[in-house]
């Protein structure tokens, strides 16, 4: 099978502006992001998604692979342009606001067969701290006993109304798409539910399509907001000097 990571990167954030451009300990967020993608054995190839110019300019800059899209709506749609012009079985996607992923944990998105019907993958993580179980920007998923999704939502669920003894979860900043998948995405309308949360994948709950996760530890932290980087900078500062790495070179 052939394997291609692709990480979307988009310069208007509505929370954060530029973001894939923020300095980290010396380097920009996406080259962070890169350099964890592209240490992933099983990955053939590993792209940068994008619409923006200042965002190609710096990937190239880098000599980090980038490929420019039209401007989309969603992420989903910018990775199935990508399926378009790099052919491949599988499309490992990565948030560009995930500079402290680590390989281990984009290891165990990856499929170990091909499917030719619809197939989406993704990660989930317990949620221990409150303040992620309340904050919007994580997606909130409830699943069968399978770990097959049901439901997602930026709002706590399920309600704890008869008993507390469960664990909330939340998504991991990934996903993995086959190409039947993606065509399927792009051929249908956004519905009821995504329209209301704004959360694409939703479109594949609402068209039939489940969606199959696996739980995972990770200390991975999404950048959705400049207190989000303040954080990272810490723990990545923390990172390279329990390492004894110095910040890697501009």
């Amino acid at each position: 099978m052939k394997i291609v990571g692709v990480i979307p990167a988009r310069y208007g954030s509505s929370r954060f502006p530029g973001k894939p451009l923020a300095d980290i300990c010396g380097k920009p967020m996406i080259w962070w992001v890169y350099q964890q993608v592209s240490k992933v054995p099983e990955l053939d190839e590993v792209y940068v998604a994008t619409d923006d110019s200042r965002i190609y300019d710096l990937c190239q800059q880098y000599e980090i692979k980038v490929l420019m899209t039209g401007n989309h709506k969603t992420h989903i749609e910018r990775i199935h342009e990508l399926s378009t012009k790099v052919l491949a079985d599988y499309y490992v996607n990565v948030n560009g606001d995930e500079p402290l992923i680590e390989v281990s944990t984009i290891q165990q998105i990856i499929p170990v067969e091909f499917h030719n019907e619809p197939m989406v993958f993704g990660l989930l993580k317990i949620i221990k701290d409150p303040v992620e179980l309340v904050d919007p920007t994580n997606i909130k998923v409830a699943t069968n006993k399978d770990l097959v999704s049901i439901m997602m939502s930026r709002t706590p669920m399920p309600t704890p109304y008869k008993t507390i003894l469960f664990d909330y979860r939340k998504t991991v900043g990934m996903e993995c798409f086959n190409k039947a998948s993606l065509d399927f995405f792009v051929s249908k309308e956004p519905g009821y539910l995504e329209t209301i949360e704004d959360i694409s994948p939703l479109r594949f709950l609402e068209n039939g399509v489940p969606i199959h996760y696996k739980i995972v530890e990770s200390d991975s932290l999404s950048v959705d907001t400049p207190k989000d980087l303040e954080k990272v900078r810490l723990i990545m500062e923390t990172r390279l000097a329990k390492n004894n790495m110095p910040p890697p070179p501009p």
